[in-house]
């Protein structure tokens, strides 16, 4: 029978029915009941004789604000955009390394690079597969899961996981054979008011929580803003979007490579001519077959399938345009997803959809989306045509992926569901798998391939590379001799780099000697594409899924990243000819006084705007 209690009796009745092992599972993302967990967190550490394990992924926080010019931009920005949202006080112990000892945290993604330094966070990471980790919870010994959800009038003896079914509809039926056995396992809810009420396969009966903490959060969900999608990103996104076929299916991921992609499909449907002007000028020639046979270049006739472990902005952008709009099944769902995340207007956009516009797409389990295996013949009718698009940061030139972890060990963010997705295409008939990867990569004015000989760990093994896209171009490693593999990359690799890395395979033994790159791949500059977007500007847009930053901000961030990559911040005879090269202050008299540098006092604020000046210039468009 479910028990309406405060924030404060709900600890209390977690403490009352729970042996001294609490082991917690959590949502991934932004599921969590923060105040619950706090307050939870806050009373175990006070007492040593009980033990805390929290099991979860993806524990987000507020980007930390850092110093000097970086702390000036970010400080009113964070405030804005994230308000009130409540952190999670393990978070900040965990990334301090300063967790009690009582108490432990187990994740199995973790927020991209914001725990490269945390020792608990890096030791106690779970290496596994997304659709694995409700069985791995589980038999940790789970014994409350916590978690907010949605409500609405409509249903009343509903709440719905809203945001997060993913985990928790796979771990009902592993804890109800648990509590037929004798174990007490709680579940708790927490209604939030901004979170939207998806229905159907996201309900669950009010009956099924054993706790419900009777007043509503209402303190601002976590959010993603849009970040600057630059000319590398918008041209991968460009090649990707011809290699998805009309009436076929659709998975992206988060980041500004994803928001590339929806804005060429955007294009594709709705600016057909001038979104196959721009492919003329970047020269699909060599890769003309793959795009013929692979996918298209025509505007969507039947419309996409969504099928994605993470719904985002993009996606449902997509279904605003029509582009998304083959429904799965007689249900009319558009996208099936097993969690969401992303900007504070996506939520609200949903909010304010009826009950049945929301119905389109259907969160559910991840086994249900991430794996073929359960409903296998119904899943291989609706994910027809499948691209399963995601993101790296590496890849080796025999093919294998790099995008959850460096190459001393240290995790950067998770497998997550990335590998359970290449397994898939290869699975699926006219699935294929697409790995999106920047080929270059430049920070403190040290410019560095991401294709590399080898490197010292992979996500994705080479056995299973299928197609790898950089901003030069379209590598089809499918069912390829590893020469022709290292060939195929060789053509989508940055020119600078070309010549290293052809000589590192002939000395392996893996290229011919006599090898020699044609030479239609031999331009493949930054300087080429840079020159392609100022004739076609208006398809490069810098935020083309929508902007929390004002005029103002995004001038500053564009100056800011420029700087970060340029220069070593840490060096004084950089910065100071920086400095020197820097226009007048009066060239940017908003952009100072946002960063409260209109009149520096001393020295310090001096270099900092002649810093922030000379960045303003080199990037102004």
């Amino acid at each position: 029978m479910t028990q309406r209690c405060s924030l404060d009796q709900a600890v209390e009745q977690v403490l009352a029915h729970l042996p001294r092992h609490i082991h917690m599972g959590l949502p991934l993302g932004l599921g969590k009941p923060n105040a619950f967990v706090n307050a939870l967190y806050a009373r175990v550490r006070q007492l040593p004789e009980r033990q805390l394990t929290i099991y979860t992924a993806l524990s987000l926080g507020r980007p930390p604000l850092g110093d000097g010019l970086q702390r000036r931009f970010l400080e009113p920005f964070v405030e804005r955009v994230f308000g009130d949202y409540e952190e999670l006080d393990y978070l900040a112990d965990l990334r301090n390394d300063s967790l009690p000892a009582n108490i432990r945290v187990e994740q199995f993604f973790l927020q991209p690079g914001s725990l490269l330094h945390s020792q608990s966070a890096q030791q106690d990471y779970v290496s596994s597969n997304y659709t694995h980790a409700a069985r791995d919870i589980n038999a940790k010994g789970l014994n409350l899961i916590a978690q907010l959800v949605a409500a609405t009038p409509e249903r009343p003896d509903h709440l719905s996981l809203a945001c997060n079914p993913d985990i928790t509809l796979d771990l009902l039926p592993m804890i109800a054979r648990r509590r037929a056995a004798g174990e007490t396992i709680l579940l708790l809810g927490q209604v939030h008011t901004e979170l939207p009420y998806m229905p159907a396969g996201a309900e669950l009966g009010r009956e099924a929580f054993d706790l419900l903490i009777d007043e509503p959060e209402r303190r601002r969900l976590f959010c993603t803003p849009n970040m600057p999608v630059t000319t590398q990103d918008h041209c991968i996104g460009l090649y990707a979007s011809a290699l998805v076929r009309d009436g076929g299916t659709l998975q992206i991921g988060i980041g500004a490579m994803g928001d590339a992609l929806t804005a060429a499909l955007l294009a594709r449907q709705g600016d057909n001519a001038g979104y196959r002007a721009l492919l003329d000028a970047l020269d699909l020639t060599p890769w003309q077959a793959l795009v013929e046979r692979e996918g298209g270049c025509d505007a969507f006739a039947q419309g996409l399938y969504g099928c994605s472990e993470m719904f985002v902005n993009g996606l449902l952008v997509l279904v605003e345009a029509g582009v998304v709009r083959r429904p799965a099944d007689e249900q009319g769902a558009l996208v099936h997803g097993g969690f969401f995340l992303g900007p504070q207007a996506f939520y609200q956009r949903l909010r304010e959809m009826t009950l049945e516009q929301r119905s389109r797409f259907v969160m559910t389990a991840i086994s249900y989306i991430n794996e073929l295996y359960g409903q296998e013949s119904l899943k291989r009718r609706q994910r027809r045509d499948a691209r399963f698009i995601n993101t790296a940061f590496g890849m080796t030139l025999l093919g294998a992926g790099v995008a959850d972890q460096l190459e001393d060990g240290r995790v950067l963010s998770g497998v997550g569901g990335q590998y359970n997705f290449v397994a898939q295409a290869h699975a699926l008939e006219g699935g294929r798998s697409i790995l999106l990867l920047r080929s270059w990569r430049e920070a403190g004015g040290d410019v560095t391939s991401n294709l590399f000989w080898n490197y010292g760990h992979c996500t994705i093994p080479r056995h299973l590379r299928d197609i790898v896209i950089t901003e030069y171009g379209i590598a089809d490693l499918r069912g390829q001799t590893d020469s022709e593999v290292i060939a195929r990359l060789l053509a989508i690799s940055d020119s600078r780099f070309q010549p290293q890395l052809m000589e590192q395979a002939k000395a392996a033994g893996k290229l011919p000697k006599e090898f020699v790159l044609d030479a239609c791949f031999t331009d493949n500059t930054p300087e080429r594409l840079e020159t392609i977007r100022e004739r076609h500007s208006r398809l490069f847009l810098e935020y083309p899924l929508g902007c929390d930053f004002t005029a103002e901000e995004r001038e500053l961030l564009r100056a800011l990243n420029w700087l970060k990559s340029k220069f070593k911040l840490s060096e004084v005879l950089e910065l100071g000819k920086a400095a020197l090269d820097a226009p007048a202050p009066e060239a940017y008299p908003a952009q100072l006084a946002r960063m409260g540098l209109a009149q520096p006092q001393g020295l310090r604020e001096e270099l900092y705007q002649r810093l922030l000046l000379a960045g303003l210039a080199a990037t102004r468009r």
